[in-house]
């Protein structure tokens, strides 16, 4: 009868049930979505703009790796293949100017989507480039994917410019 008397409806005894909630209030203050959306976009772009950094010489000039990266070194693996990158050229300084740009994009939290969609469809291609590299593509996707669904969150440009436009302001 005492015991029943310490527990509360849910059955846990008061002060456990406190101590959760004021945990969980905690981790909600850590975790607040603006934080969730701010971070998932640098940890996007981080990975994007290392690689992307290094295949420039200057101004829109690649240096020579990236050309031959994409010449000699990736293959697209797909069936029957793999095959060697059609324009490889072309397909470094693409490649080149995306890890540049949508990264930029990402950490102003401008176009965040579609730098988001950018980024995703670049995932998409490393990871035919390489296959086995899936553990780390598929945290790029997720976070892109994440992205893309929830938005950049209140601290980007996106954010500041939707608030300006708005006729309710």
């Amino acid at each position: 009868m005492i015991a029943d008397q310490r527990l509360s409806a849910g059955g846990n005894p008061p002060a456990i049930r406190l101590l959760i909630e004021r945990a969980n209030d905690l981790v909600k203050t850590i975790a607040s979505p603006s934080i969730v959306q701010l971070v998932l976009r640098v940890a996007l772009a981080v990975p994007f703009w290392r690689s992307g950094i290094l295949k420039w010489g200057g101004f829109l000039q690649l240096n020579d790796t990236a050309v031959t990266l994409f010449t000699d070194e990736f293959m697209l693996h797909l069936p029957g293949g793999p095959y060697h990158y059609p324009a490889p050229t072309v397909m470094a300084f693409l490649s080149g100017c995306g890890e540049i740009m949508f990264p930029i994009l990402l950490i102003l939290g401008l176009g965040t989507r579609f730098a988001a969609l950018g980024l995703l469809f670049m995932t998409v291609i490393v990871e035919l480039t390489v296959p086995d590299g899936w553990p780390v593509h598929i945290t790029w996707a997720a976070m892109a994917l994440g992205i893309m669904a929830y938005g950049p969150g209140r601290v980007s440009l996106d954010h500041l410019l939707g608030r300006a436009l708005s006729p309710e302001r």
